[in-house]
């Protein structure tokens, strides 16, 4: 430990990396007082590190956890791995009348993309298209309900140590056995410029049997508003500020249970075509009597290929899609459809790309809790090992955001340094901006790169500015 501690300050001195007078700038700026920074570049091709601040020190990484979950995905599920929903029956359905004395059923598959407005044109109308089978199927009177068999993953949607002011917002929607739209409904609401009283207008998709209590209030012109909702609830209530306008303001927000809005939809699209139903709808979580043993298949839907969901987990930084694979990587591995077990294979992975685990913490897949620990060091490993030994790299480097162009990095490293040069994974948190990824220095140099800032003061724009300058001076004289 001592011989590489040595190493990292010999190679850290001004006369091997003259480019670190940018980065001591910053960290005597006064805004980086009180502030954790952990930082790594090495040679992305020889793995060689160039310069280390902090290497080892555990921060919270925020969205940049996501490297991890989705390159132990794309690596060991496959760039081409689908998810499949299957829609079903389960009873004797006589063809003559048309009449099914059973239940038709929703086999959720993990597909975390499944009506979602990021492949709007590959799901079109499924819910039509679910309805068109079933009567191709014969099926003209329904003596049963529309089932939604959720039992894929577990019934623990949320991570247990997630903020409920969380876990009521879009970015917080728990992971489902058969999960629909992104798990995210749209609450519009309507304030007016002379009054502070906030209206609620409409919540799309209606979430039937489900109340929001508003509490909200029209105030300046910042939105500070919080949705507290849980998983499997029946209520829940809206609180906090929206910005005083005229207009309509809408609030994204978590669905509470997934799977019963999708059985109920489909059985509200069944009925508008004529077909009868005389049950209320279910899910498996809730009757689990309802098997779905001997389940007839009717039709089933195939989500994109996983290398296309991970592109829109890491350019739009989309928690769900990052859970879900989580526990797609527990029930492939460990046959269970569980966070332990998919945080388990992704240590495993880990330790298989040659990082030690034994100090790192991971609590989720996405960022999202604040109890997850990694460091710089651990993350460049990972970026190096996915590019020289990685058996999916084009696929995972394609999934990172492009500097200036898109995702979570369109409005950053615009300037033209970076052009067609940098593409890395950000995450931020309050007090929290970390970056890592990958850039080529003009003098042809392909490097990988960590930096890390925890409770930092001042603003994230200041803070950003500062990482900005630092890697724009070691592209410019590396």
């Amino acid at each position: 430990m001592r011989k590489y501690l040595i190493i990292i300050l010999l190679l850290s001195t001004p006369s091997v990396y003259s480019q670190i007078n940018r980065f001591d700038k910053f960290l005597s700026d006064s805004t980086m007082t009180n502030a954790s920074v952990s930082f790594v570049i090495a040679d992305a091709d020889s793995g060689n590190i160039i310069y280390a601040y902090n290497p080892e020190l555990n921060l919270i990484p925020a969205s940049t956890m996501k490297l991890v979950t989705s390159s132990a995905a794309i690596e060991l599920l496959g760039p081409e791995y689908t998810f499949k929903t299957t829609i079903g029956y389960t009873g004797y359905l006589n063809k003559r009348s048309g009449r099914l004395d059973g239940n038709i059923i929703i086999s959720g598959g993990g597909d975390p993309t499944l009506g979602s407005d990021y492949f709007s044109d590959h799901y079109k109308d499924f819910l039509s298209s679910w309805a068109e089978e079933i009567k191709k199927a014969g099926i003209r009177k329904i003596k049963g309900r529309v089932v939604a068999d959720d039992s894929y993953y577990d019934y623990e949607p949320a991570a247990p140590r997630w903020l409920w002011e969380d876990i009521g917002a879009y970015y917080g929607a728990g992971v489902y056995g058969l999960s629909v739209f992104d798990n995210s409904c749209k609450i519009k609401v309507k304030s007016s410029p002379d009054s502070s009283h906030v209206e609620l207008i409409s919540v799309t998709p209606l979430l039937p049997g489900y109340r929001f209590t508003n509490r909200l209030r029209a105030s300046g012109n910042i939105e500070n508003w919080y949705v507290y909702s849980v998983p499997y609830s029946s209520e829940g209530w809206l609180s906090g500020t929206i910005p005083v306008s005229s207009g309509e303001y809408v609030i994204d927000a978590s669905i509470p249970d997934p799977p019963l809005l999708a059985a109920t939809l489909l059985q509200k699209r069944l009925e508008s075509e004529g077909i009868d139903i005389t049950d209320e709808t279910s899910t498996v979580r809730l009757s689990p009597e309802f098997s779905t043993y001997n389940l007839k298949v009717i039709t089933q839907t195939v989500s994109p290929f996983l290398s296309l969901i991970i592109e829109v987990l890491n350019k739009e930084s989309v928690n769900l899609y990052a859970e879900h694979l989580v526990k797609e990587l527990g029930k492939n591995y460990k046959n269970s459809g569980t966070k332990a077990a998919g945080i388990y294979v992704l240590n495993q992975f880990l330790e298989g790309a040659g990082i030690d685990t034994t100090t790192l913490f991971i609590e989720d897949g996405s960022g999202l809790s604040s109890r997850n620990g990694l460091n710089s060091e651990c993350l460049v490993k990972l970026l190096i090992y996915m590019r020289n030994k990685g058996r999916y790299f084009p696929e995972f480097y394609s999934s990172l955001p492009d500097a200036g162009h898109n995702g979570t990095l369109s409005r950053y490293f615009s300037d033209p340094v970076f052009e067609s040069n940098l593409k890395a994974k950000s995450g931020s948190m309050t007090r929290v901006r970390c970056y890592a990824g990958y850039f080529r220095t003009q003098s042809g140099k392909n490097l990988a790169f960590s930096i890390m800032v925890n409770n930092f003061q001042g603003t994230s724009r200041y803070i950003i500015t500062n990482i900005e300058e630092v890697l724009k001076e070691i592209i410019i004289q590396k």
